[in-house]
């Protein structure tokens, strides 16, 4: 890793389900990573200014209520209103053909349940360290 990088994990929306989140936290905080967890309920517009305030390099979305098709573009666009150019990933219940769906709207990754803790700090650290360049 180039750096420390900063990563907010957020649960977007109503969902309730925050045991992925809390386990993807850790094991990017095992990773390397300094890592910000908003906890549950949290609106598009609260998860984009933590990601200002909080100077991040990624922000990790965690979704099983089966609203990512509406939330996960509506955090982008809030932080695009920040002018915020991050990594932007994210994981849940998520069907094959709205993954496609939403790395054509901009999410650089998303990962499915069973997804390797490992390869999900490893693909986030290699993204980062690529755009950090040489």
């Amino acid at each position: 890793m180039k750096r420390p990088y900063r990563v907010v994990v957020a649960k977007p929306g109503l969902d309730g389900h925050d045991r992925g989140a809390k386990t993807v936290s850790r094991a990017l905080r095992d990773h390397g990573f300094e890592v910000i967890y908003t906890g549950l309920h949290q609106t598009p517009e609260q998860i984009a200014e933590t990601a200002l305030q909080e100077d991040v390099d990624a922000v990790g979305l965690s979704l099983l209520s089966g609203a990512h098709l509406t939330l996960f573009p509506r955090v982008m666009e809030e932080l695009r209103k920040r002018d915020l150019d991050l990594v932007v990933f994210g994981g849940g219940t998520i069907p094959e053909a709205d993954i496609k769906i939403l790395k054509e709207q901009g999410v650089s990754e998303l990962f499915t349940p069973g997804a390797s803790l490992r390869k999900i700090g490893t693909w986030l650290e290699e993204t980062l360290d690529a755009r950090e360049g040489d």
